[in-house]
C-alpha cells in the first residue's frame, strides 16, 4: 500500500517544489516506484521536470479532478520509476467545480485510492499558500514534509503551519502525521541561517530531518533545464544532499 506524502508550505520560495521533485526522482533511482502530483497551478513542478516545456496541451490534476479523464491519461512516466501528473493554470478552475460538490475536500483522497496499489511513494507538491487545493492534498496524505528556509521568522511561520496542521488533523484526516521538517536554502557561513536552523532543531528536535539542504546554484539550474538535480549535477552539494534525504527517508518508509 503506497504511502501519500503532501510536501507544503504557506510560504513561497522555501524549495518546496525542489524538494518534491528531487527527493522522488533520488527514491526512484533507489528501485521505488514513485508518483509525483504537481497541485499547484503555477505548475512549476511540471516545467521542472521537462513538462510543457513547448506549450503543448495536456491532460492533468485539472482533468482528473473533474473526472474529464481517466487515470491512466494524466500519468507521464519522466524517468525510469517516478511518474507524474502534471497541471495547468486551469487547475484554478477545479477550485471552483469541486467546491460545489459534498465532501469536496475529501475529493483528491477517494481520486488517489487507485494509485496506492501502484505506487511505493505517492508525493503531493502544494500551492504555496493555505488554499482548497492545499487542504484536498493535506486531506489525502499520510504525512507532511515541510521545507523551511533558514530565515527571519522561520520559526515563527512554522509555528502557525503546524497549528493548521493539527486543525486539518483534528477535523478531516485523522491519520495525518508530521513526517519532518527539512531545513533549506541553508549558508553555514551566515550567523542568521545557522541561528534559525538550530531555534528549529530546539524545538521540534524528533521532526527535524538529519539532512539539511544547501543553497546550491545547479539546483535552479536542473529546473530550468526540466532535468532531475540527480541526472544534470549529481556531484553537486544539493544534489548530494537529497540522495542523503532520500536515504533518510527510506530508513523510516522502507
Amino acid at each position: 500500500m503506497g504511502k501519500i506524502i503532501a510536501v507544503a508550505s504557506q510560504k513561497g520560495g522555501v524549495g518546496k517544489t525542489t524538494t518534491a521533485i528531487n527527493l522522488s526522482a533520488c527514491l526512484a533511482v533507489k528501485g521505488k516506484k514513485v508518483l509525483v502530483i504537481d497541485s499547484d497551478p503555477q505548475a512549476s513542478l511540471s516545467f521542472g521536470l521537462g513538462i510543457r516545456r513547448n506549450g503543448e496541451k495536456i491532460k492533468g490534476l485539472y482533468e482528473y479532478y473533474t473526472e474529464r479523464a481517466e487515470l491512466e491519461e494524466v500519468l507521464i512516466e519522466c524517468i525510469d520509476n517516478l511518474f507524474v501528473i502534471p497541471t495547468r493554470i486551469d487547475l484554478f478552475m477545479a477550485e471552483l467545480e469541486v467546491f460545489e460538490t459534498e465532501e469536496r475536500e475529501k475529493k483528491l483522497r477517494v481520486l488517489l485510492e487507485p494509485c496506492r496499489e501502484i505506487f511505493d511513494y505517492i508525493f503531493i507538491d502544494c500551492p504555496p499558500s493555505f488554499s482548497f487545493l492545499t487542504l484536498c492534498a493535506l486531506v489525502a496524505a499520510d504525512s507532511v514534509i515541510i521545507p523551511v528556509q533558514c530565515e527571519q521568522f522561520a520559526l515563527e511561520a512554522l509555528r502557525i503551519f503546524i497549528k493548521l496542521l493539527w486543525r486539518i488533523k483534528g477535523n478531516f484526516n485523522e491519520s495525518l502525521e508530521l513526517e519532518g521538517i527539512l531545513l533549506t536554502m541553508f549558508s553555514k557561513h551566515i550567523t542568521l541561517s545557522r541561528t534559525t536552523a538550530e531555534d528549529i532543531r530546539k524545538v521540534f528536535r524528533t521532526k527535524t530531518f538529519e539532512t539539511v539542504i544547501p543553497r546550491n546554484i545547479a539546483l535552479a539550474e536542473s529546473s530550468i533545464h526540466g532535468i532531475p538535480a540527480i541526472f544534470y549535477a549529481p556531484e553537486a552539494a544539493g544534489t548530494i544532499a537529497y540522495k542523503e534525504l532520500a536515504l533518510e527517508f527510506l530508513k523510516s518508509n522502507p
